[in-house]
């Protein structure tokens, strides 16, 4: 393991109390914290039941929360440890560093759905139902724009199994559409040719006049970025639906 080497006490009480800064440099994290009889991450764990015994629930049990993070205490190992210890020490300490520890491992907390799941994995909202364009497809789809000046860009989030209906976009001098996958699985397909699997951060550009349709795989839910790509006299034709039969060809 590397070498911990601290400098708070010195960055903090240096020249006020240097001796301090030395102890706890130095002695406490220079040499304890490196001594090697015990492993890092069972450290990390003593510290965090020593302190939460001591009623010590300020910045420092933080610190020493988000040191075991790093050391590798899991979300579940933390909870589990704090749970023990509360039946010893307390219980109104046992909350006191739930409170922290939540916010510590809050990038870690499990979604509670598939949605959320699926929402967790991307940085652009999911956004509301997309009922406007309901008619035009199979399934529950959600839009939320991102920009809708200079040039429109659209989070679209189809549910697994949802497709929206064949379609052709047209224009004049420019035209056509652009999607960018950037969460689950889905698919892409333009009439006549093999339908192309899309996942995080392929990128598919589409002409004008091209018959094509784009969705969820049936067991994965699907976002994409669809960027209108500007044009004069742009329309979108919406055509007949993928059955069943279409989109099961693709399992």
């Amino acid at each position: 393991m590397e070498k911990i080497v601290q400098t708070a006490g010195r960055d903090a009480l240096g020249e006020f109390a240097p001796a301090f800064a030395h102890y706890n440099d130095d002695i406490l994290f220079g040499e304890n914290w490196n001594d090697q009889g015990i492993d890092h991450k069972t450290r990390c764990i003593i510290t965090v039941v020593a302190l939460m015994a001591s009623g010590v629930t300020d910045s420092s049990l933080k610190y020493h929360l988000m040191n075991a993070k790093a050391a590798g205490v899991t979300r579940e190992e933390i909870a589990a440890v704090v749970t023990h210890a509360a039946f010893y020490v307390g219980w109104p300490k046992g909350w006191a560093v739930f409170n922290m520890a939540k916010e510590v491992w809050s990038e870690d907390a499990v979604p509670t759905d598939a949605k959320a799941a699926h929402a967790a994995e991307m940085v652009f909202p999911i956004g509301t139902p997309n009922d406007a364009f309901a008619q035009y497809f199979i399934g529950q789809s959600y839009l939320a724009p991102v920009s809708t000046s200079q040039v429109g860009i659209f989070n679209v989030t189809f549910e697994p199994g949802c497709r929206n209906n064949w379609h052709v976009h047209h224009g004049e001098k420019g035209g056509g559409q652009i999607l960018i996958c950037v969460a689950g699985r889905g698919y892409y397909q333009e009439w006549g040719k093999a339908a192309v699997e899309m996942k995080p951060s392929d990128c598919i550009n589409i002409p004008v006049g091209v018959k094509h349709w784009h969705g969820a795989a049936p067991d994965s839910w699907f976002s994409h970025l669809a960027i209108e790509v500007p044009g004069e006299n742009t329309s979108n034709e919406w055509l007949e639906a993928v059955d069943d039969q279409q989109y099961g060809s693709l399992r």
